[in-house]
């Protein structure tokens, strides 16, 4: 006697990053049981009827900001996971720049219960690499870190940059351990340095900020990343990529087999600084910068020839009064992007830059593969999470700030129109998001189970724990 389903959902079209195709999809226990046609279908308890829709696996949006604990009059893990399963998003993973960071195992154990308690949508959390807590990276990872956050350019939380010594010797650890570290790759003392330049010089309108962190603090903070992981064998990832100027360099260390992997975001795919010098255009200032026009063209080529191997958001909400200024200097850098980024791609779609199957490689497959998830997320075949999000490609709707469940009601595309909207979310089997209304409670939500591949750790023998005969120390303060 055939196993009854609890679910099934019918008459949808299915698209994996290789197939598009009529077939029903059903869903046992969370994970999905079978895919096919109807007369393949065990019996189910419930069915959705998808006529006319597309099933497509779950984004996995690998780079959000939710700000909890700390900044809860920004962002909360509930009201932000909420606006991602709006969006289409069954998986985020969150970063350590809250207060406190994610330094130590008991500030991961803080935040993975808050995570617990209020996530709607599955979830890592990322540990940070720091000047002081060397010796926290493995014990982070024992935790169940999804990986670590390196800020070479500076951030909400003003978390100091590492010294090149200290980040060398955490490649060195983040190689033996396996984890990938996802860098924002900008050279602080560089921006730093041209910002108080301008400043002094009393330039301060929007397009100023572009010019304080100008092509070079990415090419320099991306190349020292690239030299260093390939010595020690570290697995990276290059979070939000803006320039145009970078992708030659990522070709160049990816044909020499650095483990490297990246990610840009809609915002520098649709927006230039043009957009800056108009009225609310201060509300734009993120880091690393919107950039001039020119840039956009080459970072879709990039996407669709997988120099760029995923879309992500940076989802960095702020609120409302902290995004507005006189001088740009004084608006927060940041704004909400997980809930708007799969219409504004699917409309990429629509439009024909990328075809549906390249839109879930860079959204689902790619981002589970970079993360050891294949197999169980970024799928839609039996045995995988029933992370599932049913889109109506026809559906025309107008972004705007005030439909956001974000609390930062700050938009980058206010009244941009989009056609391909995300109708219904599941996260593990369960209907989470249908129309735009909530139905999952507070804590749904789980740590996502990852298997990153064996350490392929490089020149082991030159690494300092090899030279020394010990594990990291905090470093002191020279006052201490």
């Amino acid at each position: 006697m055939t196993t009854p389903a609890d679910l099934v959902i019918e008459n949808g079209t299915v698209v994996t990053e290789d197939e598009t195709f009529a077939a029903n999809v059903a869903i046992r226990d969370g994970k999905i049981v079978a895919v096919g046609p109807a007369a393949e279908m065990p019996p189910a308890g419930e069915s959705i009827d998808a006529a006319g829709l597309h099933i497509l696996p779950g984004a996995i949006d690998v780079h959000v900001h939710f700000r909890e604990p700390g900044m809860e009059e920004k962002e909360d893990w509930e009201t932000g996971s909420t606006a991602a399963v709006m969006g289409g998003v069954t998986t985020v993973f969150e970063m350590p720049n809250t207060d406190p960071p994610v330094d130590t195992v008991e500030h991961y154990e803080l935040k993975l219960s808050l995570a617990r308690a209020k996530s709607v949508c599955d979830f890592g959390i990322y540990g940070l690499l720091g000047d002081n807590n060397l010796d926290q990276l493995e014990p982070l990872a024992d935790a169940g870190a999804i990986g670590f956050k390196l800020f070479l350019g500076n951030t909400t939380g003003n978390l100091p940059c590492p010294s090149d010594g200290a980040v060398l010797e955490g490649f060195e650890i983040l190689a033996r351990i396996g984890k990938r570290c996802s860098i924002h790759a900008e050279n602080s003392p560089i921006l730093f340095w041209r910002e108080e330049r301008l400043k002094t010089a009393g330039l301060e309108a929007p397009h100023y900020h572009l010019a304080a962190r100008t092509d070079v603090c990415a090419l320099e903070a991306l190349s020292k990343s690239c030299i260093l992981a390939e010595w020690t064998g570290a697995r990276i990832h290059i979070v939000h990529e803006s320039t145009s100027l970078s992708l030659p360099y990522i070709r160049f260390y990816k044909e020499r087999g650095v483990d490297i992997t990246v990610e840009t975001l809609p915002q520098y795919l649709y927006l230039s600084v043009e957009d800056m010098d108009r009225p609310g255009g201060e509300k734009l200032r993120m880091n690393p910068p919107i950039r001039e026009a020119y840039h956009q063209e080459p970072l879709w080529e990039a996407l669709l020839d997988g120099t760029i191997d995923m879309i992500s958001t940076d989802h960095a909400p702020h609120t409302p009064a902290e995004k507005a200024g006189n001088r740009i200097w004084d608006v927060a850098c940041g704004f909400p992007g997980v809930e708007t980024c799969m219409p504004l791609m699917l409309t990429a779609v629509n439009e024909g830059r990328l075809t549906i199957n390249e839109y879930v490689k860079i959204s689902s497959a790619n981002p589970a593969r970079a993360w050891g998830l294949e197999g169980r997320k970024g799928a839609i075949a039996e045995g995988a999470d029933a992370d599932l999000v049913l889109v109506d490609l026809e559906r025309r709707e107008t972004l705007a700030a005030d439909m956001l469940h974000s609390r930062g009601k700050v938009s980058a595309f206010e009244g941009k129109d989009v056609t391909g909207w995300p109708v219904a979310t599941l996260v593990r089997g369960k209907v989470v998001m249908r129309e735009g209304e909530l139905l999952a409670e507070p804590g749904w939500g789980e740590p996502v189970v990852q298997q990153m591949p064996t350490p392929e750790p490089r020149n082991l023998e030159k690494h300092i724990a090899s030279l020394v005969g010990a594990s990291p120390a905090p470093v002191q303060d020279a006052a201490e």
